[in-house]
Formats: structure tokens, sequence, C-alpha cells
């Protein structure tokens, strides 16, 4: 009886939440061990098909880059890296656009949709709902910078209760033109700008932005991480983190979580609990 009366608490918390963000859009950058590991992905859709069921509109955005490192040494084509990121060339473009939306898309529309949820695969080149141009003038080849997302297709889909998935290519301005290569995070970030998110949620291996004891900060304004980036508390890789979270909020998206996907069923504690997981970042 015990147990029973603790489901029933857990249930009644998430209430007050579950209402509040009702109909409200709601964007994922699903990635990190979340996307390779079989029992998380299982939580992943899980959490995926909760959220939809209480009245949330989940927007999935993806990455891929280890498995795209891993196909291009399959097919020993080389690939090198430029102050950490990635040269798409037009071979790699192949590769890229192959695993992106051949292979990872699907499996994830698969996923969800044996889950019973009701989901649908795109990339930036469907309708060309999504243009970019190139990054620092081609510094990093077909690596492109986003210059427009049409919020349309996406609010379409929406309304026919699908949930997109969405691959970070996009289509250039020239007839013919290979696609982008578009960092998954700040993908996420642009779409949930355009399509006026009120969340976006980034899926990492880490437990969210930690201080110089290394112990989380659950909750950071704009100016704060601004300070942390400047004395070195924030750096490596949760720099561009916290850059497509503050993205996203410079845009009108209102909060911005970083979350730790190793967690099962991390979005749920995030998005359905006082305490939450992860960092919430506001204006």
């Amino acid at each position: 009886m015990k147990t029973k009366t603790s489901k029933v608490q857990i249930l009644l918390e998430a209430l007050p939440f579950i209402k509040e963000f009702s109909e409200q859009i709601v964007v994922i950058k699903y990635g990190g061990s979340a996307q390779t590991s079989p029992e998380l992905k299982e939580k992943f859709a899980q959490d995926i098909l909760l959220m939809y069921l209480v009245g949330l509109r989940p927007v999935v955005v993806h990455g891929g880059g280890p498995r795209i490192t891993d196909m291009l040494g399959k097919l020993d084509i080389p690939t090198e890296f430029v102050d950490g990121q990635r040269i798409t060339t037009p071979e790699v473009m192949r590769i890229v656009e192959m695993v992106l939306c051949g292979e990872i898309n699907n499996e994830i529309v698969s996923l969800l949709n044996s889950h019973g949820a009701k989901a649908i695969g795109l990339n930036g080149k469907d309708a060309h709902f999504i243009r970019a141009e190139p990054k620092e003038h081609a510094k990093w080849g077909l690596t492109g910078t986003i210059t427009k997302v049409n919020a349309d297709v996406i609010h379409k889909m929406i309304r026919e209760k699908f949930i997109p998935v969405i691959a970070p290519i996009a289509s250039g301005e020239e007839m013919g033109h290979p696609g982008y290569n578009i960092n998954a995070d700040l993908a996420a970030a642009k779409i949930a700008e355009a399509i006026g998110a009120n969340k976006v949620i980034f899926m990492t291996d880490t437990a969210g932005v930690l201080d110089k004891r290394m112990e989380l900060l659950a909750s950071l304004t704009e100016e704060e991480v601004e300070a942390l980036k400047a004395d070195g508390t924030i750096h490596g890789g949760m720099v561009p983190k916290v850059d497509a979270c503050l993205d996203a909020i410079d845009g009108g998206v209102k909060k911005a979580h970083i979350i730790d996907g190793r967690i099962e069923h991390a979005m749920l504690l995030e998005l359905f609990t006082a305490e939450g997981v992860g960092t919430e970042i506001t204006l």
C-alpha cells in the first residue's frame, strides 16, 4: 500500500507541470549515450510518447557525429577536423546525409512509431524548410550556418498530430546544391526559435553545467553563464552547448535545459518534478 501511495504522490507532483506545459512546443536535441544505448533508446521513446499523450508537442532534432565518423572509416574516406569541427567535403556530405537521414532518422522514427507515437522524419531539404550558407566563408566546406527556417512546415505537422523528427541538414540556394551539414545543437536552437517553442532540451553525456567544485548548477541566467564562461568554469565542449542555449533564449525561447541523457527518463524528471535533474537557463 505504501508503494501505491508513493506512485500517486509522484503523479500528483507532476500534475501542475502537466497543466502548465499543455499544448506547449518542446524541442529536444537527442544525442549522446541516449542515442546509442538500446535501453536508453527505449526510455527516450517512452518519454516522448508520454509527453505527447499528456498534451505537450515534442519536436526531435538529432545528431549523429560518431556514426558518421564510423561510416567514413569503414569506407576509407578521410575526414579532417579544424578547430574541433569536421570539414565537410562533397564526398563526406554524401555520407553525412546517408547516415543522418537513411539510418539514424529512420531508426528514431521507427522506434517512436513502434511505441504508438505518430512520428514523421524529415530534413531541411524537405520543402527547403531549412536554408543555410557556408560557415565562415566555407572554412569547413559544406558545413553550414542556418539562414532561415520555414516554421509553417513544422507547425502543419504539429497540427496534424505528428511528432517531427528532424535530421540537421539544410538546403543551399543554388539548384542542385548538395546541402549543408549543420551542427545539431545549433539546429535545435534555431528551429526552437523559429517555431516559437517554449523550451529546448539538450540531452548530453554530462549532468549539466558544473561549478568549479564539479557540483551541478540547477539554474542559471544568461548573465551568469557569460560570467562562468569568462572565468573558465564553463569550458571545452560545454561552451557550444551553452551558446546554443543562449541563442535559443535570445531568440524568444523561454527556457533552455541541459540534461544528462544517461539517466533513465531524464526528460520526464526535468519537466515534471520540482527539483529537475539538469541545468535550466533563462534570460
